[in-house]
């Protein structure tokens, strides 16, 4: 793909490294010289040293070829401009963060992919490590639901256990639904038949409600 990535900073850092080492044609837009120079000096892609606002920049980063845009930048006005003129376009994925909710909005009306307040994701995702410390690693779907990814122990409830019998007997919360099973490096979609065994990993559909409970279920320790 031939990616235009606005901004250098932290989120744009990991995500330029992400899309060049994937192998796609990355040509990032950071307004920073310093920033600019250091993102030229650590990637293997093209750095314009501009402003991402204007046509000329865009068209300097051949934006016409372009199959996706993101934006990155802390601030929503830079973003919202960077979308529309990208909009203007016709590059057929639009992805930008979104910083204050308030403009949730804007960024829907024109069409854009959200990712909304990466510094309260990064919090959730903190926050979620010390509580539940042998979750991997979860997403959050919604207010009430996430998926998440747990190792199981060998003093688990769940260890040894078949699913279609560990709701009845309550081994497995309610609310709780595993989704996939990763064994021996092989990943695959448990059925009702399947056991869970110790050093499985399992990425868990649950509810906030149940979320405490699954973890337990799977690793035996209360959060």
């Amino acid at each position: 793909m031939y990616i235009i990535i606005v901004g250098a900073g932290n989120i744009g850092s990991n995500l330029i490294e992400r899309a060049v080492s994937d192998g796609n044609d990355v040509v990032v837009i950071e307004h920073d010289e310093e920033r600019a120079n250091t993102a030229s000096a650590e990637y293997d892609c093209l750095v314009l040293n501009a402003d991402a606002t204007t046509h000329d920049t865009l068209k300097d980063a051949d934006i016409d070829r372009a199959d996706a845009v993101i934006t990155t930048t802390d601030v929503d006005a830079t973003n919202i401009m960077v979308m529309l003129l990208a909009q203007e376009h016709n590059v057929p994925n639009l992805v930008s963060v979104v910083h204050d909710p308030e403009n949730l909005p804007v960024f829907e009306k024109i069409g854009v992919n959200l990712i909304e307040n990466p510094q309260r994701l990064i919090a959730d995702y903190l926050y979620h490590s010390v509580r539940y410390p042998n979750v991997s690693d979860f997403i959050e779907l919604d207010d009430t639901t996430e998926l998440v990814e747990i190792t199981v122990t060998e003093d688990a409830p769940m260890n040894a256990q078949r699913l279609n019998t560990a709701l009845e007997s309550g081994r497995l919360p309610e609310g709780c639904l595993v989704v996939a099973l990763e064994r021996n490096g092989n990943i695959r979609a448990p059925r009702g038949e399947t056991t869970i065994h110790a050093g499985d990993h399992v990425t868990v559909f649950t509810d906030d409600a149940a979320l405490s409970d699954a973890v337990s279920a799977f690793t035996g320790e209360q959060p």
